[in-house]
């Protein structure tokens, strides 16, 4: 009986803790790839909007490969996924064959038990039993011996009913398991085809892109012109706001100021997107040109690619402290958190003015959509005159 105590004591440890972590693990990853999968299936959206023109362009390219890097990373996902499921019905294997021997072990000393019973126990042997004893209390020891066995048999029975149960559940598991590992790569396999096919639909859009190049570099010394404006404008901001709060400092404003950019600072990570819906259309930093050779490109932030008629909102509470019409459908929004500040450019429509206090998520003004389909937001912070990585503040999705 001690050794039956011991072996559910570790059925439960084997058979419900790791379980329980290698379920988490899957539903995790599980979660992973639907959300790569939203963000293909949004991603397709927005080219979607794109080819409706007819106009190849670079933001086309930059998506496309937006959407290969996402499968890419969705195909590791599949692949982790096919690795932890195949991992769990190892682990149910092990389980079921282990609860057959023990089953077996179970069975046979049950059968044991019940043949000695019925040759045994009928009123006769027990009374034989009970008066051939040599005192009264040998004789109530015995009588509870005889209790005990009928007691002890009848937990063997309820025991392998248990056992039985908890095997059936894990042939069900076993096999929903390799109907999962089978769907799983069955989406490796399409994955992989989609894949091939955005490759060749980029190399195709490259090369008809090559043969525009003065146009590229046109269009490209227009955007430097536009982010040196807004990066002037930005510089010219943060410095009248430094200058503001030193000709008339007091203790109130600075420690408002201070609890500002302390509670930035803390949801460093945390905060949200300054669209509802959207996709990383370019990275921050230095980035070699899509198809113009020995060409960089410097962002100072992060570009969203979003569907047309979206909203910006505002990341964070803070003041509005310059709205910049860089061109007729390039406006961009600086708001100032204490030390910190948060810039929206691309917008055609705000919604805000100078010195307006705004809460976060407050809508700022409508992204502008060109007549490719472009609707992208540029997005920069900074820490007083420092840059930083909009990717490292944002809330991972």
């Amino acid at each position: 009986m001690i050794r039956g105590k011991h072996f559910f004591l570790v059925l439960f440890l084997f058979g419900g803790i790791m379980p329980l972590f290698s379920q988490t693990k899957t539903t995790t990853l599980k979660a992973r790839r639907q959300k790569l999968e939203k963000e293909i299936s949004y991603t397709n959206k927005l080219l979607g909007e794109v080819s409706k023109s007819k106009k190849n362009t670079v933001y086309e390219l930059r998506l496309i490969n937006s959407r290969i890097n996402a499968r890419h990373r969705l195909m590791d996902v599949l692949s982790k996924e096919v690795a932890s499921i195949s991992e769990n019905i190892s682990n149910t294997n092990w389980t079921i064959m282990d609860m057959d021997k023990r089953l077996g072990a179970l069975k046979k000393e049950y059968v044991q038990i019940a043949w000695y019973l019925y040759k045994n126990d009928n009123n006769y042997n027990r009374l034989a039993f009970l008066f051939s004893a040599k005192d009264f209390n040998q004789a109530y020891q015995r009588l509870r011996y005889l209790d005990e066995i009928s007691a002890y048999i009848r937990k063997e029975a309820d025991r392998i009913t248990l056992l039985e149960a908890q095997k059936k559940n894990q042939l069900n598991k076993l096999k929903q398991d390799k109907v999962e590992k089978k769907k799983l790569l069955d989406n490796e396999t399409t994955q992989l085809s989609n894949l091939e096919m955005e490759q060749h639909q980029k190399t195709k859009l490259k090369q008809k892109l090559s043969g525009r190049e003065r146009n590229l570099r046109a269009r490209l010394k227009q955007k430097q012109r536009e982010s040196r404006q807004l990066q002037a404008q930005i510089r010219k901001a943060i410095a009248e706001a430094a200058k503001r709060a030193a000709a008339a400092p007091s203790k109130k404003s600075t420690a408002s100021n201070i609890r500002l950019s302390s509670s930035f600072l803390a949801n460093k990570g945390q905060l949200p997107w300054p669209v509802k819906s959207g996709v990383i259309s370019q990275t921050f930093g230095i980035h070699t040109h899509p198809v113009l050779k020995h060409v960089q490109i410097k962002n100072n932030g992060i570009n969203i690619a979003t569907a047309k008629g979206s909203v910006a909102h505002a990341v964070f509470p803070g003041k509005v402290v310059n709205v910049v019409r860089i061109t007729n459908t390039n406006i961009a929004i600086i708001l100032k958190h204490g030390d910190y500040f948060t810039v929206y450019s691309g917008l055609d429509k705000v919604f805000v003015k100078n010195n307006q206090q705004v809460s976060q998520d407050e809508a700022l003004g409508v992204i502008h959509t060109s007549l490719q389909g472009k609707t992208e937001l540029h997005f920069e912070i900074w820490h007083q005159k420092v840059l930083q990585n909009p990717a490292y503040w944002i809330r991972k999705r």
